[in-house]
């Protein structure tokens, strides 16, 4: 059962649902937060149309700084400008930055308290041909370890544009994660987005078991909830896009209604949400838990699609995970 106060597109599940590159919706929210806001600056590493930056470099040109392939440079730079009062994003494929250039961001932008925006586009494995070195599966283990820095990881463009308009408003050092391709626009408009605060899309009565998703996978957990609704097996699902600062209170809520966590992300399985919703679930409500994701590999190049299935992220492995979890919860 969708949440109405959500507002979710009521093309959801047909074949009409229209898709959109996440990032696409970076592009927009950064145009949209440099008009209102004269501090916002770019930096970019020499990807100014991949990561959807040109716009903003088209009708700001001196308030866009070109770095050219050097990473390092991109967080230093940034860093300095921030301590001069600007807000600057910037921007590459997340694979260097956050991380080539992790030290940088560490040492000069969050033990300094810089309020700077990490951008890190073309991340999972939904990057697709690009292929393994390029697929960043690692960046939310690298991100939130960090003192002071903020993870969001949007479901799609609408919600990445919000992200981005929110991260200019907000003082400190944060790291939006973006993927490539085009991917469903679950969300509208008018759907709630606060930073720290996680959307719960569909709550069954009695459900057996909650999906707790980021990202573009989003979409496969409500598709997979969908499916097992059709089969008599009632399952919530959440919209966990801030990762740091995690929803400890709407977490909890949500284990201790459901009894078993399923939680789904296009990334390594260890270091990120799923950790982050273990660790915390551990000391306050442990929780049979699943955890979907990349199982210590790397990527490789394929259709984005045909990878998801690979690496068992599609709504068909998540309807076993769910039924593992549900399973672990009756003690069978």
């Amino acid at each position: 059962m969708l949440i109405t106060e959500q507002k979710l597109n009521p093309k959801l599940f047909s074949e009409a649902l229209e898709q959109k590159p996440i990032r696409d919706g970076f592009g927009e929210g950064l145009l949209r937060a440099a008009e209102r806001e004269p501090r916002v600056v770019g930096l970019c590493a020499d990807l100014l149309e991949s990561t959807r930056m040109l716009a903003f470099a088209k009708q700001f040109p001196h308030r866009y700084f070109e770095l050219g392939v050097a990473e390092q440079n991109l967080a230093a730079v940034a860093s300095g400008l921030a301590a001069m009062g600007k807000i600057p994003f910037l921007s590459s494929y997340a694979v260097f930055s956050p991380g080539r250039n992790w030290e940088q961001i560490r040492t000069t932008i969050c033990y300094n308290q810089q309020n700077v925006k990490i951008v890190g586009s073309h991340a999972g494995v939904s990057v697709g041909l690009d292929g393994g070195s390029h697929q960043a599966l690692e960046d939310i283990a690298l991100t939130r370890v960090l003192p002071r820095m903020t993870v969001v990881v949007p479901a799609d463009a609408i919600e990445a544009r919000k992200a981005t308009e929110h991260l200019a408003r907000r003082v400190g050092p944060a790291y939006l994660r973006l993927a490539r391709e085009k991917t469903p626009i679950i969300t509208t408009e008018e759907s709630p987005f606060i930073i720290g605060k996680a959307n719960l899309l569909c709550q069954p009565p009695n459900a057996r078991a909650a999906i707790v998703a980021c990202g573009p996978v989003v979409y496969q957990a409500l598709v997979a909830a969908h499916d097992l609704a059709g089969e008599g097996i009632p399952i919530s699902v959440m919209n966990l896009h801030t990762i740091k600062p995690l929803d400890g209170d709407a977490l909890l809520k949500l284990a201790r209604e459901t009894g078993a966590i399923v939680t789904v992300e296009e990334h390594q399985r260890r270091g990120g949400l799923g950790s982050a919703v273990a660790e915390f679930l551990a000391e306050r409500q442990p929780t049979p838990m699943e955890f979907i994701g990349v199982d210590d590999q790397f990527g490789q190049s394929g259709a984005p699609e045909e990878l998801l299935r690979h690496y068992g992220i599609s709504a068909i492995a998540i309807k076993t995970a769910v039924r593992r979890a549900i399973a672990r919860r009756e003690g069978k």
